[in-house]
């Protein structure tokens, strides 16, 4: 998958764009101000860039040198800077207790290492720290939107009973299935349709 990633972020154009996601610019207000945030599968740095020119401390993960390489670009556009780290989600540890915030946007994983990240997740966050999630489910295989998995890569979709389940342990103050337009880059356009989550650490 790490070619595969390369390939698509090595053109001069931003695949999903520059521009964050909506979701996570809705709910970051629930981050703690000038908070640690741990960016998963961050791409190409939209996401991060948003959150780091807003002031909290950024560190975007992913495993493709090429999206962070756009992060870094992208933060120097912005005047920001990102902390990256090149590492398959499958083999980065997530410091327990360490993270006012971890942003997951379509960070589609196979069921056995999504389960890890999570219950790492769950750990990593700290008291009073929150979790903002959203991906794509398996109902958008039959939406018009362009985006997300593949009909052979079904297991990579999520569903809200599925997380509620392996991120036990936080209180979810959303959690919801939805349908939404997305206008990200190429690549996530149209009716699409998602889970969202917003979850905290509260002990």
């Amino acid at each position: 998958m790490k070619e595969f990633w390369n390939e698509r972020y090595a053109d001069a154009e931003y695949a999903y764009g520059k521009k964050p996601n909506e979701f996570l610019v809705a709910e970051s207000q629930r981050i703690k101000p000038g908070g640690r945030v741990l960016c998963l599968a961050e791409g190409e740095g939209r996401n991060a860039s948003f959150l780091a020119a807003k002031g909290f401390a950024v560190t975007a993960v992913d495993q493709s040198r090429e999206g962070l390489e756009k992060t870094k670009k992208l933060g120097k556009e912005l005047g920001v800077k990102i902390e990256t780290i090149e590492a398959d989600l499958e083999h980065f540890d997530i410091e327990p207790s360490s993270w006012d915030a971890i942003v997951s946007i379509s960070a589609h994983l196979p069921p056995a290492i999504r389960k890890k990240v999570h219950d790492q997740v769950v750990s990593g966050i700290k008291t009073g720290g929150v979790l903002i999630l959203e991906a794509y489910t398996e109902k958008h295989l039959n939406m018009p939107g362009i985006g997300g998995p593949q009909l052979h890569q079904k297991e990579l979709f999520m569903a809200l009973s599925e997380l509620k389940v392996e991120l036990a342990g936080l209180n979810f103050v959303i959690a919801q299935e939805a349908e939404r337009h997305f206008d990200e880059g190429q690549y996530h356009q149209g009716l699409s349709a998602v889970v969202q989550v917003v979850a905290e650490r509260v002990v």
